[in-house]
């Protein structure tokens, strides 16, 4: 998670995460503030009647995605939130597996135009992502720059059932970390984390959460409460892993940021 390990990436094998995409109650709000912290350009497709699809860019390569929650989901209580995509080689083949594993489809397989076939999954213990069988559109351009996504992670009230569940659906493995962190990895790199959620950390729901690398991690925060947002979890050190806080948008949905430590030299 360092700028030495920056992707410009053309393709995302199966198994990693490939878009981020933020669902929001105030599609305008959201992205003034996301491209006022991060520096991020920006795109909006007008979707018709499903509204305006917002993709920033940061160094012309797409980085994230927003757009406004519709009528019905706001009706399910849906909250603003980001969505973590999986890049999977069959959208129909892996949503079946995962429903043969106790989860639930709440998108079965679509297409989403000629860019790619997706599902949305809720786990077997409620955290919520969603699956993509790219065509024209291959998903993020770069990833583990500063202002780019650099790590998903799974909060889970039982992570024997996460673990068991995404390691059969995606072939990941598992490396314990301080004890009580897993790692996921796709192949030998770590490609995201996964930890109970603790009593003191108050109602917190299954999900998963995306964290952008940064090169100031304090000055992310302080910049993200004059923008209107706040503090989740204040800054801290993870010894040789890096500073990071877990911080919420104005519209309410939580991400996290973190600036990490240089990794040594091979």
């Amino acid at each position: 998670m360092t700028e030495a390990r920056m992707q410009e990436v053309p393709e995302h094998k199966p198994g990693t995460f490939c878009w981020i995409e933020l669902g929001t109650s105030a599609g305008p709000a959201a992205k003034e503030f996301y491209t006022k912290l991060f520096g991020w350009d920006f795109e909006d497709h007008d979707m018709g009647p499903a509204g305006v699809y917002t993709i920033y860019k940061l160094n012309g390569k797409d980085v994230a995605a927003s757009y406004e929650l519709m009528a019905d989901q706001r009706a399910q209580g849906v909250p603003p939130h980001w969505l973590s995509y999986v890049s999977v080689a069959s959208a129909d083949d892996t949503a079946a597996k995962a429903k043969a594993s106790g989860a639930t489809l709440l998108k079965e397989p679509f297409d989403v135009f000629t860019l790619g076939r997706m599902a949305v999954i809720q786990d077997p213990t409620g955290a919520v992502f969603a699956i993509w069988e790219p065509k024209d559109n291959k998903g993020l351009g770069i990833t583990h720059a500063n202002n780019s996504l650099c790590w998903n992670e799974l909060l889970t009230n039982d992570t024997q059932k996460g673990g068991d569940f995404y390691t059969n659906l995606f072939g990941w493995t598992t490396e314990q970390f301080g004890g009580d962190y897993t790692i996921f990895k796709n192949g030998e790199p770590g490609i995201a984390g996964m930890y109970k959620i603790r009593p003191e950390m108050g109602p917190v729901p299954p999900n998963w959460t995306v964290y952008f690398a940064v090169d100031n991690c304090d000055a992310v925060v302080q910049k993200t409460t004059e923008l209107g947002g706040s503090v989740v979890k204040a800054a801290e050190d993870i010894p040789t892993i890096g500073r990071f806080a877990v911080l919420m948008d104005p519209q309410s949905a939580v991400f996290a940021i973190i600036k990490p430590e240089p990794r040594p030299e091979q």
